[in-house]
């Protein structure tokens, strides 16, 4: 499925039932009292939390949302038939904004969590309510009034415990398919990823009750310029702002203009100009590929420059033969636990 993480739409909630003028009519009771009955409540248009959907793409092609009217009211003191509410999936991490005014409607964050976008009009008073001492035979009632009408702006933010950043085809798509079940494609030219894939990763027996589990979310690769909107930079930084740690991979390559140490401090730069939050985050830094000889002969090296230049500890991890991910995925398993100081 094609992953969408912005879309518009409109929403129209239901008109409420107008209320009837009608009076009671029965065998001996020639002069019956007002029996008109209020009309019904529009039905509301209502966003709810779905854990198993991940884009926002099936929303797309529904330009406008729309909710049932109230059923007017009828005589002998019958009341309209309320508007049918239409609930709407959305995923995890989900922002509304109302586009004309720019206000935030809300986030949904959890599995079933409803959120009211545009509420049904209310039922109309049928002539029943109108009777007076001097009116005991009204012949007004009141009218359903309009039910909510909005312009929409969802932005999806993926959620997950741990970002994975890097520059392109530094192995960010072969680490998490080796540690989880996601399946991004893989192929050796930039930018292979071009949406971000969440995988779930398990440490310890989790069916026993005696490990831990944690997403990881792979955020396609950055470049220089991307808080500005390079390379969908901008699109693609904001999904990070939800995650607890930051996992930054480097590794070595055949591009002489390209330095490990130097990738890393263009990363943190790129996070700063887009959100200064996100520079603060706690992260872990790992060099990947150790399966090649060359990374492994320079890694003792780059530890002590990423020490000395950047003030940070270097791991060394391969996907492809599962060298230092048992220790690495410990690591981010504890940090990213809610309270971790690590």
């Amino acid at each position: 499925m094609h992953f969408v993480d912005e879309c518009q739409m409109i929403v129209e909630a239901g008109k409420g039932g107008d209320g009837a003028i009608a009076f009671r009519r029965e065998k001996f009771i020639p002069l019956g009292g007002p029996a008109g009955g209020d009309g019904g409540h529009g039905g509301s248009i209502i966003f709810v939390g779905a854990e198993g959907k991940g884009t926002l793409s099936d929303l797309t092609h529904q330009r406008t949302l729309r909710a049932d009217p109230g059923a007017n009211g009828q005589g002998m003191d019958c009341y309209g038939r309320g508007g049918k509410d239409l609930r709407v999936g959305v995923p995890l991490g989900t922002i509304v904004r109302d586009l004309g005014t720019e206000q935030l409607l809300g986030e949904i964050t959890a599995d079933g969590q409803e959120l009211v976008v545009a509420k049904g009009g209310r039922g109309g008073k049928g002539n029943k309510h109108y009777v007076t001492p001097v009116d005991r035979a009204p012949r007004r009632a009141q009218q359903g009034t309009p039910g909510e009408s909005r312009r929409l702006k969802l932005e999806l933010k993926v959620m997950a415990d741990v970002g994975l950043l890097g520059f392109p085809n530094v192995g960010k798509s072969t680490f998490i398919s080796a540690v989880s079940r996601a399946r991004p494609t893989i192929a050796d030219y930039p930018f292979t990823t071009l949406e971000p894939h969440l995988g779930v990763v398990h440490i310890g027996d989790t069916a026993a009750g005696l490990g831990h589990t944690f997403v990881i979310a792979d955020i396609p690769g950055l470049i220089p310029g991307a808080s500005e909107g390079h390379g969908l930079g901008s699109r693609f930084l904001r999904h990070v702002e939800r995650t607890r740690l930051l996992l930054h991979l480097v590794t070595i390559t055949d591009d002489p203009e390209r330095d490990p140490v130097a990738d890393y401090q263009a990363l943190r730069k790129e996070l700063a100009q887009f959100d200064t939050a996100l520079a603060e985050r706690p992260e872990v830094v790992a060099l990947s590929k150790a399966d090649l000889p060359d990374v492994r002969e320079a890694f003792p090296e780059l530890q002590q420059r990423f020490r000395d230049e950047a003030g940070v500890k270097l791991h060394l991890v391969s996907a492809a033969d599962r060298t230092g991910v048992r220790d690495l995925l410990n690591l981010l398993s504890r940090s990213s636990a809610p309270g971790s100081d690590e």
